[in-house]
């Protein structure tokens, strides 16, 4: 049985919520938030005790804490959560930056603690199939690999908040890349990126406006990465396997299309039923993706922000 506190109650702490309470083997015993209107409503709409500090929530009676706060915020509680023993749920990016993820990597390696990140690409049915059509041969050699995600505005309407949208903690390279990037080294493992362009606006604390960067896989596969933001089209974000006897595209992040030879692409339908993250982090499973691996897709984020 998992018990868990919350630190953090903005658009994706409650989105966490909404999905635990339709869990079984899982309880939110207290949720904390520094704004306090937003933690009553929470608290009130949900009926989860409140916490009138982080301290209080790694004080009571938790075996796991989710921290849904900003990127800056994560190493320091990270810190506070693994000394206590207490496991860790943690949303993405792992960190601030690269050094904020090697402390939370040595941290809960240094008291043996079990660490999860949330990567929802993972537990998606449409992914998995992918990742099994991908390995098992079905479209051929893969040739290349391509993301590309198209913004209309950014943050995007349902996510405007203080930090999402500046240069220091904000940005889809931080909020929407990691998800793809995680998911890019587990099917074809470490990258290289060999080159990589990024465009900011006017305005020194505003968040990256477009990116474009080329790179190689482990076997030496080329990937193309692209975003863009404040365009006119709707929002789509496509992740696109070409392979020698077919194609596979991963458009909105679970919509699953199969293309092949002299052939119009083909929604796929079935799936297998795949466990839920907090059913795997009851099972204490292997394919959890732990800080040591979200700490590679740190380095790859990092890396990306450099002009």
């Amino acid at each position: 049985m998992i018990s868990i506190g919350i630190i953090g109650a903005g658009i994706v702490g409650e989105r966490i919520i909404k999905q635990i309470q339709q869990e079984d083997h899982i309880q939110i015993r207290t949720v904390y938030d520094q704004q306090t209107e937003r933690l009553t409503q929470i608290s009130e709409t949900y009926g989860i005790p409140m916490a009138k500090s982080v301290e209080e929530v790694l004080h009571s009676d938790i075996n796991w804490v989710y921290i849904a706060t900003p990127p800056a915020f994560h190493a320091e509680i990270a810190e506070l959560a693994a000394s206590a023993g207490i496991n860790i749920l943690c949303e993405k990016p792992l960190a601030h930056n690269v050094e904020g993820g090697e402390m939370m990597a040595a941290a809960a390696q240094d008291n043996r603690i079990q660490t999860a990140m949330h990567f929802p690409l993972m537990y998606k049915p449409a992914v998995r199939e992918m990742a099994k059509r991908i390995k098992s041969g079905h479209i051929g050699k893969i040739v290349r690999i391509e993301l590309q995600t198209f913004f209309p505005d950014w943050p995007r309407l349902w996510q405007q908040n203080p930090w999402i949208g500046s240069r220091t903690q904000g940005g889809f390279v931080r909020e929407v890349f990691p998800h793809y990037f995680q998911l890019m080294n587990r099917l074809f493992g470490d990258l290289t990126f060999t080159s990589h362009y990024i465009s900011y606006p006017e305005e020194i604390d505003r968040c990256e406006t477009g990116l474009i960067a080329h790179g190689l896989t482990r076997d030496r596969i080329p990937f193309l990465v692209t975003g863009i933001s404040g365009i006119g089209q709707k929002e789509l974000l496509q992740f696109k396997v070409y392979g020698e006897q077919g194609v596979l595209t991963l458009e909105n992040w679970s919509d699953l299309y199969e293309s092949l030879k002299g052939e119009d692409r083909q929604l796929v339908t079935e799936f297998d039923d795949v466990p839920s993250l907090f059913e795997e982090m009851n099972n204490q499973s292997t394919l959890l993706v732990n800080f040591e691996e979200g700490l590679i897709v740190q380095r790859y984020i990092d890396h990306l922000l450099t002009e």
